[in-house]
């Protein structure tokens, strides 16, 4: 028996800064005090949830471990020749959050701990695949569902991040699973990130062929006033028309998402 076989199974618990890493976090934390609890920092995180993951640190009283990717989103921007990253390839949490995450676990035996609750057990998710790392879903096994997610994070006095103000999910500030509605609610709380996002999407003249985060129409077209008047104009008339709660409305996911980025 190697030395690596003898020691007990690491247990980690990798955070994405959205709720329900966040909840599990307050969850296991009496339960495995051993547990490890790290972030992939792509570098390219909302300002919202560099601030959540310090107020989750004190509350754990331990440091949650920060593991940034070897090189930074744009190089591998170049690499991938200006593709920018979607719901087919994912690139971007293949090489800034899964493989910075594989790196840290090494070849040791380990647990890793994931936030699908008991009411999405249908849920998929992009998540490492390595053989000496085991999945357990502690929010399946215990039953617990979206509202007891909110009763976690209100209990503990963490709440949710201040981004669910106009966001559905966490991630990158330009995550393509975003919704027109939100790349309105980053023109308008972060224009520097906005306009950081906008210098990733190219146009070839030539060929017209264009690398837009969203299919349909550039970031450039999308924060033209009266553009950015209609988006708001039909999000109103969806919420008129639903009698959705917070709670509700904090789903809005897509369930192909990835999980180690939207957890």
């Amino acid at each position: 028996m190697t030395s690596s076989q003898s020691r007990s199974p690491r247990h980690i618990l990798s955070l994405s800064g959205g709720k329900d890493s966040t909840a599990l976090a307050i969850f296991m934390r009496d339960r495995i005090p051993e547990m490890e609890y790290v972030f992939c920092d792509t570098g390219e995180e909302l300002p919202e949830t560099y601030e959540y993951l310090d107020r989750l640190e004190a509350y754990l009283g331990k440091p949650i471990v920060r593991l940034n990717p070897d090189r930074p989103f744009s190089h591998y921007l170049d690499i991938y020749r200006g593709v920018l990253p979607d719901s087919r390839t994912r690139w971007c949490t293949r090489m800034l959050k899964i493989k910075p995450f594989e790196k840290y676990v090494g070849d040791q035996e380990a647990i890793s701990y994931i936030a699908i609750r008991a009411d999405e057990p249908h849920r998929k998710g992009y998540i490492s695949t390595k053989p000496n790392l085991k999945a357990v879903y502690p929010f399946i096994d215990e039953g617990l569902i979206k509202r007891d997610v909110f009763k976690l994070l209100e209990e503990s006095g963490l709440g949710i991040p201040e981004y669910y103000q106009w966001r559905s999910r966490s991630g990158c500030y330009f995550c393509f699973y975003q919704q027109r509605r939100e790349w309105v609610g980053l023109l308008e709380r972060h224009p520097e990130l906005y306009e950081k996002a906008k210098t990733f999407e190219k146009f070839d003249t030539v060929t017209g062929q264009r690398f837009t985060w969203s299919a349909t129409e550039s970031l450039e077209e999308l924060q033209v006033p009266e553009r950015v008047e209609q988006i708001k104009e039909s999000q109103l008339r969806i919420k008129e028309a639903s009698s959705s709660n917070l709670i509700d409305l904090l789903d809005e996911e897509d369930e192909a998402s990835c999980l180690v980025c939207h957890l």
